[in-house]
């Protein structure tokens, strides 16, 4: 199973759906021969990841936590990515914010994280275009998804 989804708040209704639409992307995006746990969480967990692990105080949307660096020179290929973890309360106030629904704002994030995983990084327009498009594409196979269940 390349995605684990971990609902650490026992409150979000589309863990299977958000699975498999992570799981979609990571295919189309030639990653499907790798795994990725996707934790969610609250603001408490993730601003104490977040003081632990960036020196940020707060909580954030998302976080990754690649298995190892691309970079690492003689890493042996893993088939674990490494950990995705979203604040599910972040995301609904972004979600609120941007006037859409928690799922979409989930997934958007969890599209986002997936990029970092793969050693993508977003310092300028440029290596913004990757993360914009998967995040686009990530909700429409949402679309494609529901308009297939219905």
């Amino acid at each position: 199973m390349p995605v684990e989804t971990l609902d650490e708040t026992q409150t979000f209704d589309h863990v299977e759906k958000l699975t498999a639409l992570l799981e979609t992307l990571m295919t189309e995006l030639d990653l499907g021969d790798r795994e990725v746990t996707l934790v969610l969480t609250n603001d408490e967990v993730i601003a104490g990841l977040n003081a632990r692990d960036r020196d940020v105080s707060g909580p954030t949307d998302v976080l990754s936590y690649p298995t190892f660096e691309p970079t690492d020179i003689g890493f042996p290929h893993v088939p674990h990515l490494g950990d995705i973890f979203i604040s599910l309360d972040t995301a609904e106030t972004q979600a609120a914010a941007a006037t859409t629904d928690l799922f979409a704002e989930v997934a958007t994030l969890a599209a986002h994280g997936l990029l970092h995983l793969s050693g993508l990084d977003h310092q300028d327009d440029e290596q913004w275009r990757p993360f914009n498009e998967a995040q686009r594409r990530i909700l429409e196979l949402r679309g494609a998804l529901e308009g297939n269940s219905k």
